[in-house]
C-alpha cells in the first residue's frame, strides 16, 4: 500500500486529517503482514468513496437515529458546578447511546462498509466490552456472524457485557495468553484475519492500527462534537472553552475533539489512565510515559520495557487498559492542540461516587478518569468558563468493579447468594 505523509498545504487540522494518506506527521502508517494489504487497500477505497456518498451517508445517519437513539444529550451539571465553585460543567451524554457507549457509532460505520464489501464475518477486539457489545448488537441487526476477542482477565471483570455478547448472537472467545488484557486481544483479532483474510472483516475498536482504521473511526465519530457544537451554541450560547474526553486508543477523545480542532480559543484535553503509580506495569499513560514504537500496525506512542517490548499495562477501567495510542493524538499533542494528563484510580473511583451522588448520573470508569480531572480544572476557573467532558459510556459494566471498592462486603453476600441458590429454577 502506497502510503503519503502529510504536507503543509492543508492550512487546518481537520483538512490534513481529512486529506491525509496514511500518516498523520510522522505517525501512522500501515506495518502488516503482506496478506492483509489487500483487504486494506479495499478497506481504504471504500472509505474514501463512503466520505462524498450520499446514499451511504444517508443510511449511516438514519441508522444513528433510529437504532442508536442520536442525538445524545448535552447535560448540564448545575449542582456539581455549584458545589465545585468555579466553570459551569456540561455533560455529553454517549452513555445514552444503545448499548452504552459511544463505540456504537463506528460500529455501524464499519459494518454498513463491511456489507458494502460483501463482507459477511466481523471479528471484533474489546477490554471494557462496550466495543464488542456495539459490534454484537450492529451484527445481529444486519445479519453478519460475528466472533469477538477479549483478554480473560476482561472477559471476568467485565462478564455483564460478555453476557449481552453471547445473547445477541457473538462467539466470545477469552484469550489466554500474555496479560490477559485488551492488547492481547487485538493481537488474537489480527491473526484471525492473518488466518482468514478473503472472507472477514475486522471491526476495530478505535482510532488505531493500520490506515485507514486511524482517520476511519475518526470520521465516524465525529458526530459527538458536531452535537455539541450545536447544543452548546443553544444551551450555553457560544462555544466550549474546553473540552475534555478519557483518552484509551483515542475514539471518544478525537470524535469529541474534531470539529473542535480549528477553534483555537477552545482548549482540548484528553486524560490518560494514571493507574496505581509511575512504575511500569502500574499505569497507560501512553503519550505522558510511552516511547515511540511501531505495533499492530502503527507508529505511534506505546508503553515499552527496556528492550522495547511492549510492556504491561494497568487501569482500573479496562477500557482504557491498552499499550497504544492513536498516532492523530500524537500528532496533534507533537503540535500542542490537544494537552494531556492522567487520572489515577483512585481519583476515577472517586469521580464515579461524586457524580452519581451529585447529579444522578453513574459514568463509565473510563469517561471516570475525564471527570477526575476536569473536576480539579474547572474549581480553578472562572463561573463563565463553559467545561464540556465527554461521558463516553455509562456505569452499568463497572458493576463488579465499583461494588467491589463501594461495598466489597454486600457483594460477596450476593454471590454467596448466588452460589447457594444456583440449583434452583
Amino acid at each position: 500500500m502506497h502510503l503519503i505523509k502529510m504536507t503543509s498545504t492543508q492550512t487546518t487540522y481537520r483538512a490534513q486529517i481529512q486529506a491525509s494518506l496514511g500518516y498523520f506527521g510522522d505517525y501512522g502508517g500501515c506495518f502488516v503482514p503482506e496478506v492483509l494489504l489487500p483487504g486494506l487497500e479495499a478497506i481504504a477505497a471504500a472509505f474514501d468513496q463512503i466520505q462524498t456518498d450520499e446514499v451511504f451517508l444517508a443510511d449511516f445517519h438514519q441508522t444513528l437515529r433510529e437504532f442508536s437513539g442520536r442525538p445524545t444529550p448535552l447535560t448540564p451539571l448545575p449542582r456539581l458546578s455549584a458545589q465545585l465553585g468555579g466553570a459551569r460543567l456540561f455533560l455529553k451524554n454517549e452513555g445514552l447511546n444503545h448499548t452504552g457507549a459511544h463505540k456504537i457509532n463506528h460500529c455501524i460505520g464499519q459494518a454498513l462498509l463491511a456489507k458494502r464489501l460483501g463482507k459477511q464475518r466481523i471479528i471484533a477486539e474489546t477490554g471494557a466490552g462496550q466495543h464488542g457489545y456495539a459490534t454484537a448488537a450492529v451484527c445481529a441487526r444486519l445479519g453478519l456472524d460475528c466472533t469477538v476477542y477479549m483478554g480473560r482477565k476482561d472477559y471476568e471483570r467485565q462478564r455483564p457485557n460478555v453476557y449481552w455478547m453471547e445473547l445477541l448472537g457473538a462467539t466470545v472467545v477469552p484469550v489466554e495468553d500474555g496479560s490477559q488484557t485488551l492488547n492481547d486481544a487485538v493481537i488474537a483479532a489480527f491473526k484471525d484475519w492473518v488466518a482468514h483474510p478473503a472472507d472477514t472483516y475486522y471491526l476495530l475498536g478505535s482510532a488505531v492500527g493500520p490506515h485507514p482504521y486511524p482517520a476511519m473511526n475518526t470520521f465516524f465519530q465525529k458526530i459527538v462534537g458536531e452535537e455539541i457544537r450545536r447544543q452548546c451554541e443553544v444551551q450555553a450560547g457560544r462555544l466550549p472553552d474546553v473540552c475534555v474526553a478519557c483518552v484509551g486508543g483515542g475514539s471518544n477523545a478525537l470524535g469529541m475533539f474534531f470539529d473542535f480542532l480549528d477553534e483555537e480559543n477552545v482548549r482540548l484535553i484528553g486524560v490518560e489512565a494514571g493507574g496505581r503509580g509511575v512504575q511500569p506495569g502500574e499505569h497507560a499513560a501512553k503519550l505522558l510515559r510511552g516511547r515511540l514504537g511501531i505495533f499492530e500496525g502503527y507508529h505511534s506512542y506505546f508503553l515499552q520495557d527496556g528492550e522495547g517490548n511492549i510492556a504491561a499495562t494497568h487501569s482500573v477501567s479496562a477500557g482504557l487498559d491498552y499499550c497504544g495510542v492513536s498516532p492523530i493524538l500524537a500528532w496533534l499533542a507533537d503540535e500542542g492542540r490537544v494537552q494531556f494528563a492522567a487520572a489515577s484510580d483512585a481519583e476515577a473511583l472517586a469521580a464515579v461516587q461524586r457524580l452519581a451522588r451529585t447529579e444522578g448520573i453513574i459514568p463509565a470508569l473510563e469517561s471516570a478518569h475525564a471527570f477526575a480531572h476536569a473536576f480539579e480544572l474547572a474549581a480553578d476557573l472562572p463561573p463563565e468558563t463553559v467545561v464540556v467532558v465527554n461521558a463516553s459510556g455509562r456505569g452499568e459494566k463497572d458493576l463488579f468493579i465499583t461494588m467491589q471498592h463501594f461495598q466489597g462486603d454486600s457483594l460477596q453476600r450476593y454471590a454467596q447468594h448466588l452460589l447457594d441458590n444456583s440449583g434452583r429454577v
